[in-house]
């Protein structure tokens, strides 16, 4: 809800304090770019354990959206730029919630792929729930008296440090590490570190590193470009708040199949999901690309958000085995390799989608989908070549 309660409403913001379309792609993709870089410092620190990351998280956070509500205040647009900057910092615990759910310390194989797909529902509660609260909020704090501290813009901010100051409290409270009896030592002589994986195990972390950062950009294409192509086309011309509620609508009626997913995620095994994924979230940019090319007659609010349906839900559906393949894969010292493996994947698919779809509309939307079709071309054969490889046990 953190990374998508901006969206809806952050070109605005940022055309607001003097900015462009393309600086508003940066101000969503840029915590992404940030938690990256923090990573590997968290990582040396954590000493396998979870609980000095999710305090950090929190203290980020809180301190990044209150940075982000006060440009307004300021009247200084790259203090939004430096808020989401700081918040980023937060967003590390992507990788650690991936590390916690496949974590051979605690879970078992044949829970992983379900774990990971519990993490996409998460995933999908923020998809639609994010963008839906920032409209109305957008709409709240402008329809009543707003003022240079609360208004449309910086409601969303406000909230949410709200919210994780709420949650701080609560982590404080009652969350509890993994217990020291159960810990291992997960730092080896260096000998045993360089473990020589097989060239079909390396074909599998490409494989899966590439399509954990073909997900998350086409995703992150589509978030930040859809409050922009809204409000550019004549048939559109939406608001912040219709955008929201595009966006929200999208992520709220994949729910039912991403929790039939639990389903199967138990019963299937990773490489068929993947592929199931990635034909559907192919059909939904193809359609949309047939659209563009028949002109502004045949776009409308419906066809737009069927492609939008199966983009959302056939890439976050794929998005579920990247991390659980892997940890099935590779042996148990890897865990903490492959985790940061994909999360820099996803990294570098959020932020450089985030920028991609910021300028969708000033680069042509038709290139815009096009090299999102290319990207999923080149993991399609890459899991073709690797399909037997990516075969794994199921759960």
């Amino acid at each position: 809800i953190s990374f998508f309660i901006i969206v809806s409403s952050s070109n605005e913001y940022a055309l607001h304090l003097g900015g462009t379309s393309t600086f508003s792609g940066i101000v969503i993709g840029i915590p992404t770019l940030i938690s990256g870089l923090s990573l590997i410092p968290l990582v040396r620190h954590d000493k396998g354990l979870y609980t000095f990351p999710l305090h950090v998280a929190c203290c980020a956070s809180i301190l990044g959206h209150v940075l982000y509500a006060l440009a307004y205040y300021a009247n200084f647009l790259h203090l939004i730029l430096l808020g989401r900057m700081v918040s980023g910092l937060s967003f590390t615990l992507w990788m650690y919630c991936k590390r916690y759910c496949s974590d051979p310390r605690i879970v078992g194989v044949r829970r992983r792929t379900t774990l990971a797909a519990w993490l996409v529902i998460g995933q999908g509660v923020g998809l639609s729930f994010g963008p839906f609260a920032g409209g109305l909020l957008y709409k709240v704090g402008f329809d009543g008296k707003g003022t240079s501290v609360w208004n449309g813009f910086t409601a969303p901010a406000w909230v949410m440090a709200g919210v994780w100051v709420l949650f701080w409290a609560l982590v404080w409270r009652y969350y509890e590490d993994i217990p020291l009896e159960r810990l291992t030592q997960t730092t080896n002589p260096r000998l045993s570190l360089i473990f020589q994986l097989t060239l079909q195990q390396w074909g599998a972390v490409l494989c899966m590193c590439w399509f954990a950062m073909t997900c998350f950009f086409i995703l992150g294409a589509w978030e930040s470009n859809i409050p922009v192509f809204g409000a550019s086309m004549p048939p559109f011309h939406w608001s912040p708040f219709a955008a929201g509620n595009f966006l929200a609508l999208g992520g709220a009626t994949t729910f039912p199949f991403l929790i039939l997913n639990l389903l199967l995620a138990r019963r299937t095994q990773d490489r068929l999901i993947l592929a199931l994924g990635t034909t559907l979230g192919s059909g939904g940019l193809i359609i949309f690309l047939g659209l563009l090319g028949a002109g502004e007659k045949a776009l409308n609010y419906g066809a737009v958000f069927v492609c939008w349906w199966t983009v959302a839900l056939g890439f976050n559906l794929a998005s579920t085995v990247t991390m659980s393949t892997l940890s099935k894969k590779l042996p148990p010292k890897w865990n903490g390799r492959t985790s940061l493996a994909i999360q820099y994947s996803n990294y570098i698919g959020r932020v450089t989608g985030a920028v991609w779809g910021g300028s969708g509309v000033a680069v042509g939307m038709r290139n815009y989908v096009g090299l999102q079709i290319g990207l999923v071309g080149v993991g399609t054969i890459l899991s073709l070549s690797l399909w037997r490889t990516l075969k794994t046990r199921m759960g």
